[in-house]
């Protein structure tokens, strides 16, 4: 990758996080990123390609996230936690300004456009995901678990950047817990 394509998308991926896909338009974006819309358009044919990339970048450290807990040999039910603890800590940090994916999919709303393919294509890798690991927890049915822990994260999400982040990520790994204690039931 260029150091002009790096700089512009991590130029516009701290410009989409921080203030919306909308509102930050490509000017700006040049702008920031000190490059000249030659050089944007030599690296992304519009404007919706760097959203895309963007997105593609935030699913990538996701995905990194999501290795390093499950790396080792820790029992499925310490991945779980590991994962759970990953989001509460994404949460917790500066600037937290809810779901990349979910902001994205209120902004884009058509099923169709390549941004909301996009959202939907990590959801799915996302809900997949949970499920393989759940499914290696004794005593629990893995897809009605996994479902139940991707909606404990969209709410943690959501509620994260909203009001002060400590009781909602508290509540948001009792959750989890609570969604592994009932496999005993």
């Amino acid at each position: 990758m260029s150091e002009a394509r790096t700089r512009l998308l991590d130029t516009a991926s701290g410009l989409f996080y921080a203030e919306g896909l909308h509102a930050v338009g490509v000017e700006r974006i040049l702008a920031a990123a000190q490059v000249t819309r030659a050089t944007l358009y030599r690296h992304f044919p519009g404007k919706d390609d760097l959203v895309v990339a963007y997105l593609v970048q935030a699913d990538e450290a996701i995905r990194a996230q999501v290795d390093t807990a499950r790396s080792g040999s820790a029992a499925a039910v310490d991945v779980v936690r590991a994962v759970g603890r990953a989001i509460a800590d994404s949460i917790r940090g500066p600037g937290f300004r809810g779901c990349a994916f979910l902001n994205a999919a209120a902004e884009y709303p058509d099923p169709d456009h390549p941004v909301h393919r996009t959202v939907l294509a990590h959801r799915q890798w996302f809900l997949a995901t949970i499920t393989e690991i759940l499914a290696d927890v004794d005593d629990i049915d893995p897809g009605p678990a996994a479902r139940h822990f991707v909606m404990l994260r969209d709410g943690a999400m959501a509620a994260g950047c909203l009001t002060d982040p400590a009781p909602i990520c508290e509540t948001f790994l009792l959750g989890i817990e609570g969604l592994l204690d009932s496999r005993n039931r």
